[in-house]
């Protein structure tokens, strides 16, 4: 989860088409701050944990819950129009987007689950309450079943082909081909695609994530999708993590520490 958000913070100053198109840019900058991609984050992961083996309605319950709570409690991190009404109304009900911001948030279901049958579950409860379109609902899924598979081992040809069959993603193109054209969207579909191509094509965590950046587009959503992905295969340098850690207010680094404990109880207990 550390990796999505670290995606996030490193891809935030190049949002808005402000990417250079390469790889080589400075990895932090004073500029390199979390926004609503890590705030939808953390509130996930601590209703997924909150809620872990209740049922679907007590966990979108929960999900409702939490998100309204941390997007209040950060209301200027960058939400999109129909999300920040969404944080403020009463009774909120899902409006069928079918935006990044499902992908962008999901990348705990992908660790806190022991098969791939539960985690794209949970990963469509996630979506749903709030990008119950189809291609919301599948960008989500996405994201979870690539971290899964990752986290478990498979490599990236067999995660490439699981993708490609199961969610009829074009994964056909290379970053080189995808790179020049490649403006800023927010739609699932125009931007998850993409983020898994700068996933397969990097070589390590830092590469995938300078990788993604290099490509534009909505350049911190799409890097947090990648370096979710990209932390489940390699993990992370200690450096970067401890560089990103700094940028983190401790409300969010004590639901990031618990999620931690959880998925990797050797560093400590659940």
């Amino acid at each position: 989860m550390l990796g999505a958000i670290l995606g996030d913070m490193i891809g935030a100053p190049y949002e808005f088409d402000r990417s250079p198109k390469v790889k080589e840019f400075p990895l932090f900058s004073r500029h390199s701050q979390f926004t609503d991609d890590s705030v939808m984050t953390i509130a996930v992961a601590e209703a997924l944990m909150d809620t872990l083996g209740k049922s679907d309605g007590e966990i979108k319950a929960a999900l409702v819950s939490s998100m309204q709570k941390w997007g209040r409690h950060y209301p200027h991190a960058g939400y999109g129009g129909m999300f920040a009404e969404w944080l403020h109304t009463k009774n909120p009900k899902p409006y069928g987007s079918f935006g990044n911001g499902s992908a962008m948030r999901v990348s705990s279901a992908g660790w806190l689950f022991d098969s791939m049958r539960e985690t794209r579950h949970i990963a469509r409860l996630t979506a749903e309450v709030t990008h119950n379109h189809p291609e919301g609902i599948k960008g989500a899924e996405a994201t979870a079943s690539a971290i899964f598979l990752a986290r478990t081992g498979w490599d990236k040809m067999r995660i490439r082909d699981y993708l490609s069959r199961e969610f009829r993603y074009d994964l056909s193109r290379t970053c080189d081909e995808i790179r020049p054209s490649y403006r800023h969207v927010e739609s699932c579909q125009e931007t998850v695609p993409e983020a898994i191509t700068a996933f397969m094509e990097g070589t390590g965590f830092e590469d995938v994530i300078r990788t993604a950046v290099s490509l534009g587009g909505d350049c911190d959503t799409l890097t947090c999708i990648a370096g979710g992905m990209a932390e489940a295969c390699y993990g992370i340098p200690k450096e970067i993590a401890e560089d990103g850690r700094k940028r983190l207010p401790e409300d969010m680094l004590s639901v990031l520490d618990r999620f931690r404990r959880r998925t990797q109880p050797e560093s400590g207990e659940k």
